[in-house]
């Protein structure tokens, strides 16, 4: 940082979590080489022997601010940083650390001496985490830009020193500016390490770069980007303005901007050409007691909760006894305000689509979801139905067919007085389905309404024991905004009263010997009444989602029954032993549940594909295979 600019500005540091790809190349070569996905050997190799999950939706990649105070000449005192890179080795399976980048300045003077101190302090880190440093204007004799010839810094902290890590892919001519590659959340990610002052023609090399890989979500880092405005926020810098103007701002992969040079931290979002937001940070915290102690920004990647959660602490604080630490340790060992602890929303794959836009999955053929066992199966799409415009209403007599063979085929029918909007076609669908069509239920209470698909009198199923265990699958979204009076939906049941197959124990002998159904809280409950016990043991789930699509499986292994939503089991599945279920003869149904053998409301929402097989299945084998 410069003396006149040290008071101005935020610097961020950022921990991104995210699995590594590909194999080194050669600086030469860098602005032509394209990301391919790692081998499970590369990515081993890649966490230097340590345990990385870059198929997990959760990642985190490490940001190292200005560390210049801890190689200040003689003062110089590399132990918080070793903390800080041993923190990140012993933790890179927990936290599942795909990264780390530091955003310049490593030393004060950019002596020799201390450049090569510096650079054996990386030594702790080096081949367990993969990483990249790029130059602040403390590292380098000449700040002009990045064609300043031969430095120490770039002796130690040239290209050389990343060749052996799969996940370089190259630096500049100059050898002042670098990418990587890294594999993490199932994807490739690309991290632009640019130095102090970039050139015209290291700004041609990163505009390179991102031509050769033109799919890959980009994280740019760099020294000097903007300048803190003293509340939290931001606004670029002089340079920064340089960096949007020739490079950010028209290249819609860079999603994530990061900076250090100057202090408090802080933050913005700019709108860049494509109109999508691309975020700027400020990380720095020399100022702060011990240099910054070696202190850490970590960004955690939840692609499953579409967040980005922002942590600051400082590894060699939290080593400590925290009896025994100082009060200024203790005030300094994690920061905790809004500028350095936050997170921030972002739908991945919206984000994204204007230069790597998610394809959806093909449709799967019946013939390939139907495992040994299969007793059942329906699908709304021209294999299973006649074709219906979209939105429009499914005729009462329509018949579904069952795709197994089985003769298990669904026949539609109306509950009370209800139009033809009780029960309509749809196109919409789990990405995870095998067909890509749905109906769309409008069931409801006052008056009650809605819409069955029934079994006919004779179909097989209605007379099926289960005794050897059973999966059934189905697919289900709920309406957004989800409102009216919808209390205790039926999904589907077999008809009948369960008191009439002889069970006394149960919540009412009125009730079915076998539902799904859903609260008023949205919790779902499959109740069964075994053919085997006289029980009625219930599995409940938590409060589920609206406006998505979820993945539902109730699966018995002859001895007990597990709930599952998207591939999780449920907390609240009995122990209660159940075998079989009570069948009565009496047809299956879709969109509804009977009381005494008369239906209330029906089902609102969407119901996808559904299946029944007659033996427990692995969530991998499930419709959409989880695991």
């Amino acid at each position: 940082m410069s003396t006149a600019e040290e008071q101005n500005g935020p610097v961020r540091r950022t921990l991104l979590r995210a699995a590594v790809a590909g194999g080194a190349v050669t600086a030469a070569a860098a602005a032509t080489v394209t990301a391919t996905a790692a081998t499970p050997a590369q990515a081993a190799e890649a966490a230097g022997g340590r345990r990385f999950d870059s198929g997990s939706p959760r990642f985190a990649l490490a940001v190292l601010p200005d560390t210049q105070y801890l190689f200040d000449a003689d003062s110089a005192d590399p132990a918080p940083l070793r903390e800080t890179f041993r923190h990140l080795v012993a933790d890179r399976s927990g936290a599942n650390i795909a990264f780390m980048t530091h955003l310049g300045d490593v030393t004060e003077h950019g002596t020799e001496d201390e450049i090569r101190r510096a650079a054996q302090t990386f030594r702790t880190l080096h081949g367990k985490v993969p990483y990249s440093v790029l130059a602040g204007n403390h590292d380098i004799a000449s700040s002009t830009d990045d064609q300043r010839g031969d430095s120490a810094y770039l002796r130690e902290f040239g290209p050389r020193r990343y060749a052996s890590m799969p996940t370089f892919k190259g630096a500049s001519p100059d050898g002042y500016n670098s990418h990587h590659v890294v594999r993490a959340a199932g994807r490739d990610w690309l991290i632009l390490a640019l130095d102090w002052r970039i050139s015209d023609k290291g700004l041609a090399w990163a505009q390179g770069v991102l031509d050769a890989h033109p799919t890959l979500p980009a994280v740019l880092t760099t020294h000097d980007l903007a300048l803190p405005e003293g509340d939290g926020s931001a606004r670029l810098s002089e340079h920064g303005q340089r960096l949007w103007d020739g490079l950010i701002r028209a290249n819609d992969q860079i999603f994530l901007a990061l900076g250090g040079h100057y202090w408090p931290p802080g933050r913005t979002v700019l709108t860049n050409d494509a109109d999508n937001d691309v975020h700027i940070h400020i990380t720095n915290y020399q100022d702060r007691y011990y240099g910054g102690a070696g202190m850490i920004r970590t960004y955690g990647f939840d692609l499953a909760r579409q967040v980005i959660d922002v942590e600051t602490f400082a590894p060699w604080f939290l080593s400590r006894d925290p009896g025994r630490r100082t009060a200024l340790e203790a005030e300094t060992v994690e920061l905790t305000g809004p500028a350095d602890r936050f997170s921030l929303s972002i739908d991945f794959d919206e984000r994204f689509a204007g230069f790597a836009p998610v394809v959806p999955p093909k449709p799967r053929p019946a013939s390939a979801v139907m495992p040994r066992g299969t007793l059942a199966y329906w699908r709304f799409d021209a294999s299973g139905t006649a074709a219906v415009p979209d939105g429009g209403p499914v005729a009462d007599g329509a018949v579904v067919r069952d795709l197994s063979g089985h003769g298990n085929d669904l026949t539609v029918a109306r509950l009370h007085d209800s139009g033809s909007e009780a029960l309509t076609w749809s196109p919409d669908h789990h990405p995870g389905q095998p067909a890509h069509a749905s109906l769309r239920f409008d069931g409801g209470k006052d008056p009650d309404r809605g819409a069955v698909l029934r079994t006919g009198a004779r179909a097989p199923l209605n007379s099926e024991k289960f005794q050897r265990g059973y999966t059934v699958e189905t697919f289900v979204r709920l309406p957004e905004p989800f409102t009216g009076d919808h209390s205790w939906m039926g999904i589907l049941s077999w008809e009948g009263r369960n008191g009439d197959a002889g069970k006394t124990t149960g919540w009412s002998p009125l009730e079915p010997t076998c539902s799904l159904n859903l609260s008023p809280e949205r919790f779902l409950q499959f109740v069964v009444y075994p053919h085997r016990q006289d029980a009625d043991p219930t599995s409940w789930s938590h409060a589920v989602p609206v406006g998505r699509w979820m993945h539902i499986a109730v699966v018995n292994d002859g001895h007990r029954t597990t709930l599952y939503v998207d591939g999780s089991k449920i907390a609240r599945n009995p122990t209660q032993a159940s075998t079989g279920i009570a069948t009565l003869g009496k047809p299956f149904v879709l969109g509804a549940t009977q009381f005494d053998e008369a239906f209330g409301q029906g089902f609102y929402g969407w119901i996808g594909d559904t299946r029944i097989v007659g033996r427990a299945l692995r969530p991998r084998d499930f419709l959409t295979p989880f695991g």
